[in-house]
């Protein structure tokens, strides 16, 4: 791998078929989506074996967010240099056309429930686009119990447990591990994650899977084990105001995985900070990274040797500043 300067890295979006998803990932990418099945999830930030991210950008296109980190850890990583060897959060949108399966992930302390590898998963999402029928689940009503969970999930009545509500766009949603939740109804949302891909289904709306002929498989005793059933309802977030001069900063979520913060305006705006790696994703608008054109759905990673970087907008826009909390 070549020795270079490092600059702001746009990186590709992975997508991903999913039987819930649909189309509207297309209005997030600078490229159409692949076939025509229903895409429910792109990859946006992802250092995994299967599915790792490569930069778009620059003299460094084609390599992948692993190499970066590995080949550069000083430059990408300043003072967090040592923490970790992969990136430990995973970046999403996802189109939930359909409702996804009632599911929950297990937390890092549920070790006999997680795969040789993997981690557990604390996420959040930030609603982007709902319909008048979108719903989010998430949390458990009181009176669930191991006992009724296992019970209505088996008999198709397992919503009857969950608390939900109707999100609007700009809700933010934070869902620890052990959580049980489910979201659909043409919402859309961009997700930050633990760098984890372990969900247990609970239940799945009775569907089959149009590609495979068959239902998918459930797990109810791993989805009831790693359940925390002292999580009651879950709602949208309040947002911390840190600043609204030249333009709005709110922190949408803190947990001791990752630090969200959301940037909103129409005037320039620094993101990043001093010798740390930051995240930046455009959720909504466009305009310019520093001298790199910016559209809604760019990720962008602005590694630690950068610092700060000017954003000018071009109009109103949404920013998501995203640091990784170790």
């Amino acid at each position: 791998m070549p020795t270079l300067p490092l600059y702001p890295l746009r990186f590709e979006p992975i997508f991903q078929y999913r039987l819930w998803g649909g189309r509207k990932l297309e209005k997030l990418s600078r490229t159409h989506l692949p076939g025509d099945e229903p895409i429910g999830e792109a990859w946006i930030l992802s250092d995994r074996d299967d599915y790792a991210s490569v930069v778009a950008n620059g003299d460094l296109a084609g390599v992948a967010l692993t190499q970066l980190l590995a080949n550069h850890p000083k430059e990408m990583l300043g003072a967090q240099e040592g923490k970790f060897t992969r990136f430990p959060l995973l970046l999403k949108f996802l189109d939930a056309a359909e409702m996804l399966s009632v599911q929950v992930h297990p937390s890092d302390a549920h070790k006999d429930l997680l795969p040789a590898g993997e981690r557990g998963k604390t996420e959040a999402w930030l609603v982007l686009e709902a319909d008048a029928e979108s719903s989010i689940y998430a949390g458990l009503n009181p009176g669930a119990t191991p006992e009724s969970m296992r019970e209505k999930s088996s008999n198709g009545t397992v919503e009857d447990d969950l608390a939900s509500f109707h999100p609007v766009v700009g809700d933010g949603v934070f869902i620890p591990a052990g959580t049980v939740h489910a979201l659909g109804g043409g919402v859309v949302v961009f997700e930050v994650q633990q760098n984890s891909d372990v969900t247990y289904r609970l239940y799945d709306w009775n569907r089959v899977d149009s590609k495979t002929g068959k239902s998918r498989d459930l797990h109810i005793e791993q989805a009831i084990a790693c359940t925390n059933f002292q999580q009651g309802p879950v709602g949208p977030i309040t947002p911390g105001l840190i600043s609204d001069n030249p333009v709005r900063r709110e922190e949408l979520f803190r947990c001791e995985f990752f630090i969200t913060e959301r940037i909103q305006g129409s005037v320039p705006f620094l993101v990043g900070t001093p010798n740390e790696m930051r995240v930046i994703v455009c959720a909504e608008g466009c305009g310019k990274l520093g001298t790199e054109e910016v559209k809604a759905g760019d990720v962008w990673v602005l590694p630690a040797i950068i610092g700060t970087c000017p954003f000018e907008p071009n109009g109103k826009v949404t920013i998501l500043e995203i640091a990784v909390a170790l």
